[in-house]
């Protein structure tokens, strides 16, 4: 990747949703910072969309500190033109079975790791004149599914965040959009679910084109959460 150039952070972008959205953002001819705690799997996704588009940056975003450094590295050579909150882990058990170290995993990936990358774009944002700030959330913010609850707070948690975020940081010309998707097939599901209900389940593919096109539309328009659910309805 050429210097001096602007571009796309994702988080999670070595599998699922990520790997898509970095896909479709490449299409459009964006620049892609590529982030993810797997090494291989973000070399595997330069190596398809093509080096010359895609920097990997890896990064664990449990981590302040470590999204901290990962930011100082894509920032020292290129301008960050939109941030994709994306990285996330859950585990579908009882409330009552969630060990604390699973509560403390989900709740750091999914809110605090949202938060620690916002924190690191926002000064960059207002210093450049503007900038995107996309959280990919679920619909279990809509709808309660049992098994869920830490996923389900971690999800309603940065939902409350990026509302109050949007409105403090329109006069600076920053957007903050939230995807909302249902069950999309993905290897967040156990592969005995995706197996059974995959065919019912949206492609990442789809989530991504809607999330870049409403990215495009820029003006003096913010796509404030899209909810996009399959068509035959939750599994």
């Amino acid at each position: 990747m050429e210097k001096s150039k602007s571009g796309i952070w994702i988080t999670g972008a070595s599998s699922g949703i990520g790997w898509a959205v970095a896909k479709e953002f490449s299409s459009v001819g964006c620049n892609v910072f590529a982030s993810a705690r797997r090494v291989n799997e973000l070399e595997k996704l330069a190596d398809e969309i093509g080096n010359a588009q895609v920097g990997v940056y890896p990064c664990n975003v449990a981590s302040q500190a470590n999204v901290n450094q990962t930011f100082k590295k894509i920032s020292a050579d290129y301008k960050i033109d939109c941030l994709v909150n994306n990285a996330g882990v859950t585990s579908f058990k009882p409330a009552e079975d969630n060990s604390i170290k699973e509560i403390n995993e989900i709740i750091n990936s999914n809110l605090l790791g949202s938060i620690y990358a916002i924190k690191a774009v926002l000064p960059h944002m207002k210093k450049n004149g503007g900038g995107t700030i996309i959280n990919i959330l679920s619909f279990a913010i809509e709808k309660t599914f049992i098994n869920s609850s830490a996923y389900t707070a971690s999800k309603m948690g940065l939902l409350g965040y990026s509302r109050v975020l949007r409105e403090e940081v329109r006069d600076y010309n920053i957007r903050v959009m939230n995807i909302v998707p249902g069950a999309t097939e993905t290897p967040m599901w156990a592969r005995e679910i995706r197996e059974k209900e995959g065919s019912r389940m949206m492609n990442a593919e789809s989530i991504a084109r809607i999330m870049v096109s409403s990215f495009l539309h820029k003006d003096n328009v913010v796509t404030e959460e899209i909810v996009v659910r399959p068509i035959g309805g939750d599994i």
